[in-house]
């Protein structure tokens, strides 16, 4: 199986001395997960069935406070959750996380006083930033990331030019858009992503996008 997998919106699997999963939405029932990481309840993120079919006995769910009781209600034990709030960092084994704020500046789908977040996680040596659902935000300009996962699709977050002006600020190694092709966006909105970024950044786009 490939390291990395992202089969819909911002559903993503990254694999490596740790299995971990993103906002898992309609993904295979491995019963693999060592964590799973949830940025806000958003059906397109938060998926109560997509965490049974993944989870196992000892994974660890990290979460924002407005889904514990959600997740307490599906036989998820307080022991095995981790709530998180913007501007946290977490030391486990073989992985270190840090939470960041994602939210919309003028609109307000993604409010900043709901306390939503995207991560930075370190796994394996490698950094991987994972923004949720956000606009642009000025402290984004700040992060180093080795991998990007950037929403593209626009309404809900950053449109694709906008994402595409960020990740030639942030520089990463590798960029992978997402967010398009499900509630909004399609995979056009990835090729123009792709087509604006610097050419020393690789670019993989790895959703098809359904609209």
């Amino acid at each position: 199986m490939e390291p990395i997998i992202v089969n819909k919106q911002s559903s993503i699997r990254i694999s490596g001395s740790k299995v971990l999963y993103f906002d898992p939405l309609e993904m295979e029932a491995l019963h693999d997960a060592d964590y799973i990481f949830i940025t806000h309840p958003h059906f397109d993120h938060f998926s109560l069935l997509s965490i049974l079919e993944l989870k196992k006995e000892s994974t660890m769910i990290i979460t924002t406070k407005d889904i514990v009781e959600e997740l307490l209600s599906i036989g998820i034990l307080e022991e095995n959750m981790v709530v998180v709030k913007p501007n946290e960092s977490y030391v486990f084994k073989n992985l270190e996380f840090q939470t960041v704020p994602a939210y919309n500046i003028h609109r307000r789908h993604h409010k900043k006083e709901d306390g939503w977040v995207g991560y930075i996680v370190t796994l394996d040596q490698v950094i991987y930033y994972i923004t949720g659902d956000t606009d642009v935000l000025r402290d984004m300009k700040e992060i180093h990331c080795d991998i990007l996962f950037l929403p593209v699709g626009g309404t809900y977050t950053m449109d694709c030019i906008e994402a595409a002006d960020l990740c030639n600020i942030i520089k990463p190694k590798l960029v992978i858009p997402t967010h398009y092709g499900y509630v909004v966006g399609s995979k056009k909105d990835a090729l123009v992503f792709k087509k604006r970024l610097d050419s020393q950044i690789a670019c993989k786009i790895m959703m098809e996008g359904e609209k």
